[in-house]
């Protein structure tokens, strides 16, 4: 197992919000996490990426306990977070944002080949290197995003609502550009509001209820009666 999360109690200030959660991702694994508002799914991003307190538990990358390593430190073991909301620097070029995404490289031939790496697999951000990123659309925002997260060269992807607020189209082509991303090696862990896509390009899917794994499964958990009344309209 690339990550393994063994009973992970986690919250703000005191207040749990994650009660003893488990869940795995072996290498190259694609792994969801769904489930209704308020349920710990973007909690359980954070504990893992040392944005929350972890009051108890173990989390373990490549087999080191990262329990409440700081999040600087994080990045030089290989993880990435793409958190919610296109966080991108609108005052700064597309450029400048991915030069933002390589700061713990020193070696300049290695930063400019992940930038070619990552105009190569967003050509547009290529043709856009020199314009401001608040002038990009939300789409374009958000694989600016992950363009960025994507010159650190990590091993795990973590990935916090990608599709929040964009359309079908734009919704469809983040999705693709994940797997694509996934392929080459890269295991990715998603946070998702649209249940059916996440689970459509999932190895295995979490679900969270307030603050425990509900149900897990493969891609035939869409037919699952919880999934399908719950998360897919009865559909």
């Amino acid at each position: 197992m690339i990550l393994n999360i063994k009973e992970v109690k986690a919250g703000y200030d005191g207040m749990e919000v994650l009660h003893g959660i488990n869940l795995k991702a072996k290498p190259a694994e694609i792994v969801a996490i769904i489930g209704p508002n308020g349920s710990g799914k973007s909690t359980l991003l954070k504990s893992i990426f040392n944005l929350c307190d972890v009051y108890s538990g173990k989390i373990t990358f490549k087999g080191k306990n990262i329990t409440k390593l700081p999040t600087n430190q994080l990045i030089y073991e290989g993880i990435s977070f793409v958190p919610q909301g296109r966080q991108v620097f609108g005052d700064l070029t597309v450029k400048e944002n991915l030069e933002m995404g390589a700061f713990i490289l020193k070696d300049r031939e290695v930063k400019s080949r992940n930038l070619k790496d990552v105009y190569d697999k967003f050509p547009f951000l290529k043709g856009r290197q020199k314009n401001y990123a608040f002038g990009l659309s939300g789409g374009q925002q958000q694989m600016l995003a992950i363009g960025r997260a994507l010159m650190q060269n990590p091993a795990l992807l973590l990935l916090d609502e990608p599709s929040l607020g964009l359309d079908p189209k734009t919704m469809a082509e983040v999705f693709k550009k994940i797997k694509a991303i996934n392929k080459e090696g890269v295991t990715v862990l998603i946070v998702e509001q649209n249940a059916k896509q996440a689970v459509k390009i999932a190895n295995r899917t979490y679900i969270l209820e307030q603050g425990k794994i509900a149900l897990t499964g493969g891609k035939e958990i869409l037919k699952h009666p919880k999934i399908k009344n719950i998360y897919l309209g009865g559909r």
